[in-house]
């Protein structure tokens, strides 16, 4: 049965609108509302109330550190849920796993960019950004516009899913890591078995994930994943690495030719107050961007995408800037998320 302290939380969080749930030992629960944080009024979190929650998602407070799993609410909600120790504490963080999926415009997202490479029937799409930016939301906004528009089987793979669809035009297998498959990659290489036409794999973590989903995109499949990177260049680079020294030319080739396109996004608060707003860096892998991957070239895809020359590849700053012209971001938040804040300012002025 669950905890009545947990189950007041977590009612109150969804009241609210909070995306994150944390829970402390011997502290007041958290919520982040908007990419801010609130305190609740409830009384702290007792040992005795995490321990009975530690049980009830499946896990033994008295022998593990860590766990990965998923919580539903009586009559209500899942949450994907994390379990963890500091300083010897007991801790958790919920988010909420949601059957109502927003659409690429309200997100905010590049919709004409984005839906001209979802058209395409193979390759590979990849959302990067660093933790909690929404790429899990972007890629479910992604998936939803396909289940409304073309008929098609995707199967998704994911640690824990974090969105239920439900079957319109396209059909739906999800499947979640440690509960249906034992990992990313081996529920990668089962997916390529159950006649896909599109696979999500919620995250690159390693070397062989990503040669499987490269693979996949290669036989005719198209893959969307995520990867945890500040930005496009980084993403690449980091992809690079996930493997050895000898095999780096083939994952090069494979980059180069199966990569559709990268959108690399983080979340800011709005200028309004409210809520957050997302700002994204795009590139769109064809012509001369192909060669530099294939040469593993960044210097000059960093100077090409930062130049704009073409609607399909915007930097960070050009979004930055265009944010705050619009009056969503202010210049003061703005300021705080570039490496160059001179560079910034020029850029605001017009001034290349």
């Amino acid at each position: 049965m669950a905890n009545p302290l947990i189950l007041q939380i977590t009612a109150t969080a969804l009241q609210i609108g909070a995306s994150d749930v944390f829970l402390a030992e011997n502290a007041p629960a958290r919520f982040k509302v908007g990419g801010l944080m609130q305190e609740s009024t409830a009384r702290p979190v007792s040992r005795q109330d995490l321990e009975d929650f530690w049980k009830l998602c499946g896990a033994e407070p008295a022998t593990q550190s860590d766990a990965d799993t998923a919580w539903q609410m009586p009559d209500g909600p899942r949450f994907r849920v994390n379990l963890h120790r500091h300083l010897g504490r007991l801790g958790a963080v919920l988010r909420q796993i949601r059957t109502q999926i927003p659409s690429m415009e309200s997100l905010g997202l590049p919709e004409e960019l984005l839906i001209s490479w979802l058209q395409r029937r193979a390759g590979l799409i990849l959302v990067t950004g660093p933790t909690g930016c929404g790429k899990s939301t972007t890629i479910a906004s992604c998936l939803e516009y396909v289940n409304s528009t073309r008929p098609a089987h995707i199967v998704t793979i994911e640690d824990p899913v974090e969105f239920i669809f439900q079957d319109r035009t396209s059909f739906f297998t999800q499947r979640e890591v440690h509960l249906d498959t034992p990992s990313f990659s081996d529920g990668l290489r089962r997916a390529m078995r159950q006649a896909p036409d599109i696979i999500f794999v919620g995250e690159i973590r390693d070397a062989a994930t990503a040669l499987t989903a490269l693979q996949a995109a290669e036989t005719g499949h198209l893959v969307l994943s995520n990867v945890h990177s500040p930005n496009i260049v980084e993403t690449i680079d980091r992809l690079v690495h996930l493997v050895p020294p000898n095999e780096r030319d083939s994952m090069l080739s494979l980059l180069s030719n199966q990569t559709i396109g990268i959108l690399s996004q983080r979340l800011l608060p709005s200028a309004s107050g409210k809520g957050s707003t997302l700002v994204c860096e795009s590139l769109e892998v064809q012509g001369a961007v192909r060669l530099w991957l294939r040469e593993m070239a960044l210097p000059a895809l960093s100077d090409f995408i930062r130049r704009g020359d073409n609607p399909s590849n915007k930097s960070y700053l050009h979004a930055l800037v265009e944010a705050v012209q619009d009056g969503r971001v202010t210049t003061e938040t703005a300021l705080t998320t570039v490496p160059n804040a001179a560079e910034f300012s020029r850029a605001l002025r017009g001034i290349s």
